[in-house]
This record gives C-alpha cells, structure tokens and sequence, in this order.
C-alpha cells in the first residue's frame, strides 16, 4: 500500500507537468521533438503508468474501495497516456485536453485520500 500512495503521488506530479507542458506549448506554438522531448517523457510516464494501473487493479480487488472502480482506473490510465503524448502539441483540442487532464486528476486525488484512510 504504501508503494501505491508512492506511484501515485509520482503520477500526479508527473500529470501535472503534462498540463504545464501543455500549457507552454500552446502559447509557443512549438510542437515537441519527438525523439528529443515526445518519446522520452511518453516512456517516463508510461513505465509509472503501467505501474499504477497493475498496483492499482490488485488494490481494488483486494480492498473494494467505495468509491474507485476497475472502469476508472482503466479510463484513467488510456487518458494518462493520451496525456502524454497530447501535451506536446498545441494543436490537441484544448477542451479535450483540459476535460482528459481533469478526469485524471480528480481520480489519482480520490484514490489518494482512500488509501490514506
């Protein structure tokens, strides 16, 4: 459990640089190299996301959180790594992004404060 709380504060810093990322992005107008800047943040944040996700499944089945489903939790991994390729580039659907990026968040905060429970 406490490796869970780990990853997941990891993830959500990690999420949170993707709307930084995102947001810088948008005001340049540059898109990311993707060999240089793309693909090694989308491996970085894939490696902790996979780790989530597994943690995570076996979390649920094991403790049956009341408000956290298995659902969400893979809703909330494809959106992390959508994420993190989107936020390189200021042509993703600004609506899309920030809807995906809350979503995210609201379900890494909510797991949070129940394992801390």
């Amino acid at each position: 459990m406490t490796q869970l709380i780990t990853v997941v504060e990891h993830l959500t810093e990690t999420v949170h640089l993707m709307m930084e990322e995102y947001k810088t992005r948008r005001e340049s107008g540059e898109k990311g190299e993707f060999y240089e800047e793309v693909k090694p943040f989308a491996d970085k944040a894939k490696k902790l996301n996979d780790q989530w996700k597994e943690l995570s499944m076996e979390w649920i089945k094991e403790e049956r959180p009341k408000h956290l489903h298995i659902p969400q939790i893979m809703n909330t991994y494809d959106n992390i790594e959508m994420l993190s390729v989107h936020c390189f580039f200021p042509e993703s659907s600004y609506n899309r992004f920030i809807s995906h990026h809350q979503s995210v968040v609201y379900v890494l905060e909510t797991q949070l404060k129940e394992l801390k429970n």
